[in-house]
């Protein structure tokens, strides 16, 4: 399936289908969060981190590319990534955009 982050097609033919998401809320391991702790004092990347929030956003990719698929479409347009703290040590990673199907 082809993920663009554009709001339209030009002279592309296609049928919307409607919007699709996918979430996934991840939480923090103790050692992720041990090991963070400890770069906080030296400062740099905090790679633990990074590798969560990498799987998170292709899990929630996977499950919105899942929803379009569901819908027969073969593409999905105006695609945003967003991330929120849902409560302590736990973050909500979302993807959407909506789905179409080209003619």
């Amino acid at each position: 399936m082809k993920l663009v982050n554009i709001e339209y097609l030009p002279g592309v033919e296609y049928e919307i289908l409607g919007l699709v998401k996918g979430t996934v809320v991840q939480s923090k391991n103790f050692g992720r969060d041990f090991m963070a702790g400890m770069k906080t004092l030296v400062g740099g990347e905090i790679k633990g981190y990074t590798e969560m929030l990498i799987e998170a956003r292709q899990i929630a990719t996977k499950r919105m590319v899942d929803e379009a698929t569901a819908l027969g479409a073969n593409m999905i347009i105006g695609v945003r990534y967003g991330s929120s703290a849902v409560m302590q040590g736990a973050a909500e990673v979302i993807a959407y955009g909506t789905a179409i199907k080209t003619k």
